[in-house]
């Protein structure tokens, strides 16, 4: 089904040398019970970084073949090339072939006697990273299907079940990859899988460490085969590193990041070229639920985090729903910060203020001269309705002018919709409330609240009261979400960072935070320090924010 090799260069992910060489250490760490010849296989091999250096590292210690796929005859020709310079031709093949594909060739043909099925005593991968988006509805669809796969899904999803189907039971894989998998929602079906399948040694989210040229932050993970499914996950070893922007007096020097990653102890490291990272290491423990988050703590971190989580009264999803905003799937044709230069220009009443993103500051939002957007749903009896553009002249002819790219949103029209509703409207009953608006994306917590009525932008997420006694509780939440003590606790349970310190603040993860017994004295307080600091016209703030984060850590019994 041509699952790669119409994408282009998706068949290659360069590998610098210091980090094959890092990977190929690690793997050989681990690989202590090899046969007399070993298969060593590397399904996405691009310019055969990964399969020189393990083969580099092993010399004369023991036989071994290696295996490698490409879809790019130029990197083919790269990778043979490279492994002629230290390897005779008979110890490596490379194929030009798209190993998802052989993979399941060999395990649709029932009669055939599969070289495919657990050939491999090692696997060493930099598996391309393809997102859904790029993949395209249908692609992502056929390999969904083909493996079983839930939700949003990766390229390097289906390389991992391809993979460990061609590794021997006992043998040792050792993968670079995205680290989305560790802690979102749709690496879940994945984490399931691998803790199914492999004795998890080693864990190591590289973070922003910007080892190697990728868009998304690298991880490694080494594990070893079961021999049967049933053995149960155990504790292993995880490492972690992200930039510190926060400058440390006393932080331990290194030459690079690799030194960072040999040691033991957790600390603040800095390294020849100025760069500081916050370094933990510890044991990974795996939920009974598999498809849980991998959260990677200490000991120290986990007492911290226990402490909290028995001071709690609740969680914020135990009793408000976290939100995203309203996506239309043609931002260009709803979104506009000039309606009055539109030859057409919509009516006022479906015209709303849009708080996106850059309108939200650390407590408040900015309604003032924000963008508007054109929204044609409205409230009736409590449910959503949409307009009859016959009844609105103007917006009809705007709309009808981008019929052709809004009637192009299938999924819309399947949905029995018509061809100008957003594709996520949410309900529009529920803007008028006070809520809570926070971006999906930023350095530090922005939970900002908002009487406006106005709608939010789909790059953020917002929670509604719908009562006085959920404002009060809305309020609360604002606190503890904006403390300093929560940002701890977002990066140690949640860990999905970006680059350069930025957090992602999703609605699986809000859901989960902590908030204490809204009775306590602490936390009534920390109610009456939000209203004062929601006053736009309250200058002094960091007083105030002072004395909140201590209220908020006396609140969980600190």
């Amino acid at each position: 089904m041509q699952i790669i090799s119409t994408i282009k260069n998706s068949g290659a992910t360069f590998t610098p040398l210091a980090l094959a060489d890092f990977l190929s250490e690690k793997i050989l760490k681990y690989a202590d019970a090899l046969p007399e010849k070993c298969s060593i296989l590397d399904p996405a091999c691009g310019n055969g970084a990964l399969l020189s250096s393990i083969a580099g590292k092993i010399g004369n210690a023991f036989d071994f073949e290696l295996k490698g796929y490409e879809t790019n005859v130029d990197y083919l020709i790269e990778a043979k090339n490279n492994l002629s310079d230290i390897l005779k031709k008979n110890r490596y093949c490379i194929e030009l072939q798209d190993f998802l594909e052989i993979t399941i060739q060999e395990e649709n043909n029932l009669f055939s006697a599969s070289q495919n099925q657990e050939y491999a005593d090692i696997v060493i991968a930099n598996p391309p990273y393809v997102r859904t988006q790029i993949l395209g509805a249908e692609k992502s669809q056929q390999i969904a299907k083909t493996y079983n796969l839930k939700g949003k899904i990766d390229l390097y999803f289906p390389f991992l079940i391809g993979m460990t189907n061609a590794l021997k039971k006992g043998g040792i894989m050792g993968v670079i990859t995205s680290n989305r998998y560790l802690t979102t929602k749709s690496g879940a079906e994945i984490r399931k899988f691998l803790l199914e399948n492999y004795d998890i040694l080693e864990v190591m989210d590289l973070g922003d460490s910007k080892l190697f040229d990728a868009a998304v932050l690298p991880a490694i993970l080494i594990g070893k085969k079961k021999t049967s499914k049933k053995q149960l996950a155990v504790p292993c070893h995880f490492t972690k590193i992200y930039e510190e922007f926060h400058p440390q007096k006393n932080t331990i020097k290194q030459s690079s990041v690799y030194d960072i990653l040999q040691q033991d102890n957790s600390g603040v490291y800095s390294v020849a070229d100025g760069r500081i990272f916050s370094y933990s290491v510890g044991l990974l423990k795996h939920s009974h639920v598999k498809t849980d988050i991998w959260q990677m703590t200490n000991d120290v971190e986990n007492q911290w985090i226990e402490q909290i989580q028995r001071n709690m009264a609740f969680c914020i999803g135990d009793k408000f729903k976290v939100r995203v905003g309203i996506k239309s799937c043609a931002d260009n044709v709803f979104l506009n910060e000039h309606w009055d230069k539109e030859e057409f220009i919509p009516e006022n009443e479906l015209l709303k203020p849009l708080i996106s993103r850059e309108n939200i500051e650390r407590w408040t939002c900015t309604t003032e001269n924000c963008m508007k957007v054109l929204y044609p749903h409205f409230s009736q009896n409590g449910k959503r309705e949409v307009y009859d553009l016959q009844e609105f002249s103007n917006a009809e002819k705007y709309l009808n002018k981008h019929k052709i790219q809004l009637e192009s949103r299938d999924y819309v029209i399947q949905a029995g919709r018509k061809w100008y509703e957003m594709w996520v409207p949410q309900n529009p009953e529920l803007w008028k409330y006070p809520k809570l608006i926070f971006p999906d994306i930023s350095v530090e917590a922005k939970f900002s609240y908002d009487e406006s009525g106005a709608i939010v932008n789909g790059n953020c997420y917002w929670i509604v009261a719908q009562s006085e006694k959920e404002k009060d509780l809305l309020l609360l939440i604002q606190g503890i979400a904006n403390s300093s003590l929560m940002a701890q606790y977002h990066d140690l349970c949640f860990n999905n960072k970006l680059y350069s310190g930025r957090r992602r603040y999703l609605s699986q993860y809000i859901e989960k935070y902590p908030i204490p017994d809204p009775c306590n004295a602490f936390s009534k307080r920390i109610i009456e320090i939000v209203e004062l600091l929601n006053n736009k016209n309250f200058t002094s703030k960091s007083e105030l924010e002072n004395e909140l984060n201590n209220c908020v850590l006396k609140s969980f019994g600190f």
